[in-house]
């Protein structure tokens, strides 16, 4: 690797500019006709960039454009984002979100400590205990997991599921039968014990799966991300078949040196869709590399995102081999969230096994689960599936009716077909659902 040379800067000089120039946040509706401009003005900071586009994908913002420059000491960016009906954010309420979330509140250490949005990784929140799983993926596993903690009373307030390149990884929020957190060392032990063996009998011994019991704050998506990572996923990309990577969605990632200014630059072209910013700077910060400029912009369907890196000890990426590696895990970040086929969106009144029966339904019926989102907001229980056929055919409508018609005996459900090119979930009706903890609008206003 090239060793790049860094200009030096006194970190009481840092401090000190930081304190007479805290972050200046603006949301322009005048200067574009059919987006919203947010713009970001900051002393550097390690891991900034990756902040706040988490914070914009987590208000649901759909990134069409965005401009990053943050070398030297001064962090610039701006977002083109709308709203998931295409439209400009215009809520007053929102924009006040925005505003606190970025600005010099959101960007302190207290700030970011009353930043809710889809923060998981602790060992209880609130009354929620959070348990963390990784393993390799099989039909019927979701319904296994869920079923074993149906059956020692405990109760799926919140869970995300991914799985890619036959891996699964869930994060999942859980209590008990009286909505009290599960902090009893016997009962916790019990439940890895259990979910242990569940993930063991289906391991083929080249990776090890486990069951934990997290510790630390953490970004729910990111944690997947970090999980699947640390599982060494991207490492099977290439061998996945059709199925799991349909041809017309690989995507096209190249690195080239930019010697006169001492950067790598990674360029991305693909299909286009929500998070999908997110998902790569994510995957670049967790790689150790450092973001210096970016340029994203959405010719739909397709995107196009270049960023100009170093590594975080000023190296380039010089050898074949590292270069290959990048490209693997952002190859890796960018099918972890892709979902094509059919979801099933739930409501139901929340209660202890309903996460056991109806993954149980789906599994009954020879559908897999590739990717799942479970929230609760009070006494109600949203949830989305993303199935397929087991087989890993297109599933046959008549089936689809069929399940709607059981599962609909209990709860609400919707049946959608999810396009190859899908930006962001349709949002008619009840079936809206979001995966934040708590109501963020009002821990922001009060």
């Amino acid at each position: 690797m090239a060793t790049v040379c860094w200009p030096y800067f006194d970190p009481e000089y840092e401090n000190f500019s930081n304190r007479l120039n805290p972050p200046r946040v603006s949301v322009d509706n005048a200067s574009c006709h059919d987006c919203t401009l947010i713009k970001v003005d900051s002393v550097n900071k390690p891991g900034i960039l990756l902040e706040v586009v988490q914070i914009l994908t987590d208000l649901e913002f759909i990134i069409t454009k965005a401009y990053i420059s943050s070398d030297g000491g001064w962090f610039m960016d701006v977002f083109h984002v709308t709203d998931q009906q295409g439209k400009k954010i215009t809520d007053s309420k929102t924009i006040d979100i925005i505003e606190k979330a970025l600005g010099p509140k959101g960007q302190s250490k207290e700030g970011a400590k009353s930043w809710t949005g889809k923060r998981v990784g602790v060992h209880s929140v609130g009354d929620h205990t959070a348990i963390e799983l990784i393993g390799r993926d099989r039909p019927g596993l979701l319904s296994e997991i869920s079923a074993v903690l149906a059956s020692l009373d405990f109760n799926v307030v919140a869970a995300e599921v991914w799985t890619h390149n036959q891996r699964i990884a869930c994060v999942l929020y859980i209590n008990d039968a009286t909505n009290q957190v599960v902090d009893d060392p016997k009962r916790l032990s019990l439940i890895e014990e259990q979910l242990n063996n569940i993930l063991r009998g289906c391991e083929d011994g080249e990776k090890v799966a486990r069951t934990s019991f997290s510790v630390g704050f953490t970004h729910m998506d990111r944690r997947l991300h970090q999980m699947l990572f640390a599982d060494r996923d991207y490492e099977g990309s290439g061998v996945t078949t059709e199925v799991d990577n349909p041809p017309f969605f690989k995507p096209k990632i190249t690195i080239e040196c930019c010697e006169e200014k001492g950067y790598s630059v990674v360029s991305v072209r693909c299909k286009d869709r929500a998070k999908l910013m997110f998902d790569i700077v994510c995957t670049l910060t967790d790689m150790q590399y450092v973001v210096f400029h970016a340029t994203i912009s959405s010719d739909v369907p397709y995107a196009s995102q270049e960023y100009f890196i170093r590594h975080m000890d000023g190296c380039t990426l010089d050898t074949e081999g590292e270069k290959e590696r990048v490209i693997k895990c952002i190859e890796a970040a960018i099918r972890r969230r892709v979902s094509e086929g059919v979801s099933l969106e739930l409501c139901a009144k929340d209660r202890v096994g309903l996460l056991s029966e109806v993954t149980r339904i789906l599994r009954e019926n020879g559908l897999t689960v590739c990717r799942a989102g479970v929230s609760t907001r009070g006494e109600q229980a949203l949830n989305v599936f993303y199935v397929r056929d087991a087989s890993g055919n297109p599933m046959d409508m008549k089936m689809i009716e069929a399940l709607r018609k059981e599962i609909g005996k209990t709860m609400m459900v919707d049946v959608k077909r999810v396009p190859a090119n899908a930006k962001a979930p349709e949002t008619k009706g009840w079936a809206k659902t979001s995966f934040f903890f708590g109501n963020l609008l009002e821990k922001f206003l009060n």
